[in-house]
């Protein structure tokens, strides 16, 4: 009886998710503002969000009962190396919402699997177009997650993960859209800029504008103590990643449950990892 309660509220949550996917409203003028006015730091969720019924009716069962997940993280503070892990670790569990960008590919990084590297005009059209989710603008390039990005997940039946940034994560929450919330951050701003200048990727005048966007970020986490379910700190990388697996627990279980249940029932009776 009480397995049975708990799958009822668990499905009564991704109603709720449901319907936010097929016809939810937003209200902006970033459209009015990108067209007439200079860039600025600022992100928006596009005016209408809509995923078709017919397009929603192809994901899988399973995906159903699961949370995406949004992380968020100033950049150097290890959110890419935690989520690489994740996915060796469950190959088969997640799939990461490639965003686009409009910034150039740093070393290793391949268009289509680390982002959508776009010029500035084509990320423009896709506004003027209604295809984003959400999109912000910072240290001069733009960053945004498509519709399609999502939808394909989630057809694909595996745990959608997007790397969000602080303002979209506002934008999502304000929306009441049902995720895991995770901030990864530095320990200090001090490793912090140690990361980043390791790198070697980024000039002088880039380097101050990420580390004063992230000093801005983390300040913002302290005093928006709801904004997120949890926030790890990537001191150690084992431990930091242990914490995201403890923090995602509750959807890998699901995940592996109803994978399980659709292999067997289709006679695969492949093993999963738990």
């Amino acid at each position: 009886m009480l397995r049975y309660a708990f799958f009822l509220i668990r499905r009564f949550r991704v109603n709720r998710l449901n319907s936010w996917l097929l016809s939810h409203v937003y209200t902006t003028s970033t459209r009015q503002n990108l067209k007439h006015q200079p860039a600025t730091a600022s992100t928006s969720v596009q005016e209408v969000v809509t995923i078709s019924s017919r397009n929603n009716s192809n994901c899988s069962d399973f995906m159903m009962m699961i949370k995406p997940i949004i992380i968020s993280g100033p950049s150097g503070g290890g959110k890419s190396t935690i989520l690489a892990k994740a996915m060796k670790e469950y190959p088969d569990a997640f799939a990461f919402s490639v965003s686009h960008t409009t910034r150039k590919p740093r070393d290793g990084e391949l268009d289509g699997q680390h982002y959508y590297f776009i010029e500035k005009s084509e990320f423009e059209r896709m506004i003027k177009d209604g295809e984003f989710l959400e999109h912000a603008q910072f240290g001069g390039n733009f960053y945004g997650t498509s519709k399609k990005a999502v939808q394909d997940i989630c057809n694909s039946g595996k745990i959608c993960v997007l790397d969000v940034e602080l303002q979209g994560v506002r934008n999502f929450k304000k929306a009441q859209f049902e995720a895991k919330y995770i901030f990864v951050r530095p320990p200090s701003m001090e490793v912090l800029e140690n990361r980043l200048r390791q790198r070697g990727t980024e000039t002088d005048d880039s380097l101050e504008k990420r580390l004063k966007h992230a000093k801005e970020d983390l300040l913002a986490v302290e005093n928006e103590s709801t904004l997120f379910d949890v926030v790890v700190i990537n001191e150690q990388l084992d431990k930091a990643y242990s914490d995201f697996l403890n923090a995602i627990r509750s959807e890998l279980d699901v995940f592996i449950q109803k994978r399980s249940e659709k292999e067997m029932s289709n006679g695969e009776g492949k093993n999963v990892k738990n």
